[in-house]
């Protein structure tokens, strides 16, 4: 099967790499002529452009976006929709939110155009492993599209969720819970860190863990290997990102009034995360010197005025 690739970042290349193993044909297209350059390496072909991308593409064509969410997917979707013809079938791998999706295929929809929302999990290990893809969307174009799928995902690694928008929907949920979990993760190794009289091996426990306990898990391999590379985490700066799906799925949550304390808190120790002397922190720490005589911590400003 011939199919167009749009986005050559790590996940977008790991998985046209996939591809390309499993015998399909790949056209890639990415703004990065050295992204370009690197693919075609594998066995792609590549286009300068998205027109030139659609014109090595057979009847009807099948396109993969791998960009990231947001404004650039909306900028690509609208320069490919003229180029597009009936039947074709356009599929969005990226962490799209889910009602932007919905939006996305009734617009394709009266363009008699397919749109199939993937939602991708598998990260930089995908390539080797494999990809868990969820999607949503018409069932006839999954059919279609079902052989790439069966290459990109391990066994049993894929299956289609439902109506347009499902696929990035259970993503969301996917990532959300993936929020909880890390940040307990996060909390159990720091409590373990603070006790400095047992002197824990990190690393050790992280593999013990994984051994017939009830919460082993692919992360706690990975929690293994961090620790033996740098076993107090000495080099990595505590500033946690989010890409949207924490925030998205915390918002659905309130909109339909299911309570997700654990996947909130963890989306908001995110945000604490990125502050380095916290304003809320300050304000507590007055009060309670106010009202109590607790002992306030000086900044280094302030210690350097004094002296």
């Amino acid at each position: 099967m011939k199919i167009g690739f749009i986005g050559l970042g790590k996940m977008g290349a790991s998985m046209a790499r996939r591809l390309l193993k499993g015998g399909h044909e790949v056209i890639a297209f990415d703004i990065t002529e050295d992204a370009r350059k690197e693919i075609q390496h594998y066995g792609a072909q590549t286009a300068s452009s998205l027109a030139g991308m659609i014109k090595g593409l057979d009847l009807p064509r099948i396109i993969w976006l791998m960009v990231p969410a947001g404004h650039i997917t909306n900028n690509t979707i609208d320069t490919l929709i003229p180029l597009l013809n009936k039947g074709d079938i356009l599929i969005d791998g990226g962490n799209s939110f889910y009602k932007d999706s919905m939006a996305r295929s009734e617009v394709l929809r009266s363009k008699e155009i397919f749109f199939l929302d993937v939602g991708t999990s598998g990260g930089i290990w995908g390539l080797e492993t494999g990809y868990c893809l969820m999607i949503g969307g018409n069932k006839r174009a999954f059919d279609q599209a079902e052989p790439l799928f069966q290459v990109l995902a391990p066994e049993n690694g894929y299956a289609h969720m439902g109506p347009s928008g499902s696929g990035h929907f259970v993503k969301m949920v996917h990532n959300a819970i993936e929020y909880a979990m890390l940040e307990a993760y996060g909390e159990g190794f720091e409590l373990m860190n603070a006790k400095k009289e047992f002197g824990l091996d990190l690393g050790k426990i992280s593999e013990l863990w994984n051994h017939g306990s009830v919460i082993r898990s692919w992360l706690l391999e990975l929690a293994e290997k961090a620790f033996h590379e740098d076993p107090r985490l000495a080099n990595v700066i505590g500033y946690v990102e989010d890409t949207g799906e924490g925030r998205w799925a915390t918002i659905d949550a309130i909109e339909n009034a299911v309570p997700t304390p654990i996947i909130t808190l963890s989306l908001l120790q995110r945000f604490r995360s990125r502050q380095q002397d916290s304003f809320s922190g300050k304000v507590i720490a007055s009060l309670r010197n106010q009202f109590g005589g607790h002992a306030v911590k000086e900044s280094i400003k302030s210690q350097g005025e004094l002296i």
